[in-house]
């Protein structure tokens, strides 16, 4: 068994420019930690996702906190910023996506049994409020990460990053 190095590294960052992306945008809403935005893009990279919508006051690139977690995803990952949340998700679901609120709510369903079968907005509130009042009636569904300790939810980035990659997985397979 050996490591990949650097240099097999950066060969294979060249063949995957041309893979598809999953049809995948994430709305991060109101996030207030810059290094979780970083987080959030290095995870939107690695899992593929078309499209990062930054909104609200979600601090934006270019910011030295943002490309200290993010590793340069940020420039490689496509992303927008809109100040007004509703009007974009309002846009996204007319184009077809399923509004999906990473949020715990009575009708939220666990992550795992959420069987996406074609695009996807997911959407991130907050790190202490979570998503927005205002929000809840543009969701078509929303889904959580049961928790069995006595937090009762992870940081929004860790939780993006289980949701990402199960949805990557769920659309893979359609």
């Amino acid at each position: 068994m050996r490591k990949i190095t650097h240099q097999e590294n950066v060969l294979r960052q060249e063949e995957k420019s041309n893979i598809p992306r999953i049809p995948l945008t994430v709305v991060i809403h109101n996030v207030r930690s810059l290094y979780n935005v970083g987080s959030i893009f290095r995870t939107a990279d690695g899992a593929g996702v078309e499209k990062v919508w930054i909104c609200g006051y979600t601090g934006k690139p270019p910011n030295n906190q943002i490309s200290k977690t993010a590793l340069g995803a940020e420039e490689s990952v496509p992303w927008g910023y809109r100040e007004d949340v509703i009007s974009l998700i309002k846009e996204l679901k007319e184009a077809g996506y399923k509004i999906v609120l990473l949020e715990q709510m009575k009708e939220s369903v666990l992550y795992q049994d959420f069987k996406p079968q074609s695009k996807v907005c997911l959407v991130l509130g907050n790190e202490i409020e979570g998503i927005s009042e205002d929000l809840l009636s543009l969701c078509d569904i929303p889904i959580e990460i049961e928790m069995a300790g006595l937090k009762n939810s992870l940081n929004v980035a860790v939780a993006f990053g289980i949701v990402a990659y199960h949805i990557k997985g769920e659309l893979k397979k359609n």
